[in-house]
């Protein structure tokens, strides 16, 4: 194994020696081999699928965001002298975390 030091960084080489005398070319590691070809199957088939953010919301996910909103509201948020938080009912006879 060879060590190349240039000015911003060092570089080791593992060679792999040619059985037919041919100049010893640097064995490239696995994980560049894989990250070039991902890169290629993305240039291919591009990125990988993500939704959009502007859709309409069905009526599925508009009750379940009105409903968690709704939980949301049910308690408050108290700050003891050392500074960590818990929730508290807002209706004091709620038992639910107690």
């Amino acid at each position: 194994m060879d060590t190349v030091a240039t000015a911003d960084r060092v570089e080791k080489h593992v060679y792999n020696p040619s059985p037919q005398g041919l100049p010893a070319m640097p064995k490239t590691p696995f994980i560049h081999r894989m990250m070039r070809f991902t890169g290629r199957l993305r240039f291919i088939f591009g990125p990988a699928v993500s939704s959009p953010l502007d859709h309409e919301m069905t009526p599925e996910n508009k009750a379940l965001l009105a409903s968690q909103q709704a939980a949301s509201q049910a308690f408050i948020t108290a700050t003891r002298p050392d500074g960590s938080t818990y929730l508290v009912p807002r209706d004091p006879d709620d038992q639910s975390l107690r």
